[in-house]
């Protein structure tokens, strides 16, 4: 077995085809053995991909646009894609039979401010045709800090990726009324990414075939047995089982995992128009420039 260093900005169930490489023995079916990690503020994904201790990262296509602003290009390239959707939810504290996005007008809601989940926001509020500053925005900090808040009784709504919203209605604190996902559509928006370097080796290409055979699972697979393979493997075990299968088919029916694991020019372009919306970006970065395909 050859060793694998891999790492993600974030640990979810919004990323099970990267984790099921693991857990459904796609990564040992090719010979390859996982290190796995999460960032943290002192190891951070783009400085280990850099020295060569991080062979591969989930990430986002859009953690690239910084560098093109500042015109300091670096050699990371984003080969795969992990989700084609937002995967973030809004959450109410009260329910509703039909509940539409003007409603959140003038409430209180707690958004998860990390610079894609927000500019997606905006974004899908726009295409709504509600400003953000419509709403009584509410910054809490961390995804911990955000939930934490929430279920101390602060906000009307809440802003979360999954398996958090789920989490909470399953605890009767609250009712998940709004897929930001849905309003955008197909989207550039969760990766994985590598050195151009790496993308070349042989390891890569073994990495991708693991890769695109889990994708296909979590695409066509019952939840529940993505959920036990996950857990089975000492994945997201802090979530109530149950929490867990719903949300992975949540994913499932949302669209997430429905691409052939290519980043297409489409969706960047989708993408590329959210972050210019929230004047994140000032021009149309070549999609060359982050993207590259493994042959």
């Amino acid at each position: 077995m050859k060793k694998i260093n891999l790492m993600a900005l974030r640990h979810s169930a919004f990323y099970s085809p990267y984790l099921m490489t693991m857990a459904g023995g796609y990564l040992s079916d090719n010979n390859l053995e996982a290190s796995y990690v999460v960032q943290t503020a002192g190891n951070l994904v783009r400085d280990r991909l850099l020295d060569g201790s991080c062979d591969v990262s989930q990430s986002a296509v859009a953690a690239g646009f910084s560098a093109l602003e500042n015109s300091s290009p670096d050699n990371i390239r984003h080969f795969a894609q992990i989700n084609s959707r937002d995967g973030f939810f809004i959450a109410s504290r009260q329910p509703y039979n039909n509940f539409e996005w003007r409603d959140l007008v003038g409430k209180d809601i707690i958004i998860d401010h990390f610079f894609q989940p927000l500019a997606m926001l905006k974004y899908a509020l726009h295409k709504k045709n509600i400003n953000i500053d419509s709403l009584s925005v509410i910054d809490a900090g961390d995804v911990s800090q955000i939930d934490s808040t929430f279920r101390n009784g602060k906000g009307d709504f809440v802003h979360q990726q999954g398996p958090a919203p789920q989490q909470l209605e399953a605890d009767g604190l609250a009712t998940v009324v709004a897929s930001v996902g849905e309003v955008i559509g197909p989207v550039a928006f969760s990766s994985l990414c590598a050195t151009k370097d790496w993308i070349q080796t042989d390891m890569a290409g073994a990495f991708y075939n693991a890769y695109k055979a889990s994708l296909k699972q979590c695409r066509h697979d019952d939840a529940k047995n993505i959920a036990k393979q996950l857990h089975d493997y000492g994945f997201l075990v802090d979530i109530n089982f149950d929490v867990l299968r719903n949300t992975i088919s949540t994913y499932q029916t949302l669209g997430c995992w429905n691409h052939d694991g290519q980043i297409n020019k489409d969706e960047y372009q989708t993408l590329v128009d959210v972050f210019k919306y929230s004047n994140l970006i000032t021009k149309n970065h070549d999609y060359e420039k982050l993207v590259t395909t493994i042959i």
